[in-house]
């Protein structure tokens, strides 16, 4: 288990030195992910540490919620007052994602 946290913990290093000194825009943990997901394309299987981390992660991925309830129960006065305004931007990016998943979706069927 340990040496499956230190891996994660090392891309996740790796992406916030990145992040720090070269791509300002990327969050780290963000960079560190794609790292990962880059390693573990060439290495072509994950280890079985690095497994049961990630296991044990998504067993527990309900927790990472509550964070976001916090914060919605205490900025809900700033939410009532923009209301408006976060329904048009929710709107609006909900109708992007869905246009870019069909140009992509059409691009990538043409492809093959």
């Amino acid at each position: 288990m340990i040496n499956g946290l230190v891996q994660l913990l090392i891309f996740q290093g790796m992406g916030e030195l990145l992040a720090h000194f070269l791509l300002k825009g990327l969050p780290g943990p963000v960079i560190g992910l794609c790292l990962l997901l880059l390693f573990l394309a060439i290495k072509g299987k994950i280890s079985e540490p690095l497994a049961f981390v990630a296991d044990g992660f998504s067993q527990h991925l309900g927790l990472l919620f509550i964070p976001a309830a916090v914060g919605v129960v205490l900025y809900l006065p700033l939410l009532k007052a923009n209301w408006w305004a976060l329904l048009l931007t929710l709107s609006l990016s909900v109708v992007a994602t869905i246009a870019v998943s069909a140009l992509t979706l059409n691009w990538l069927s043409r492809r093959q």
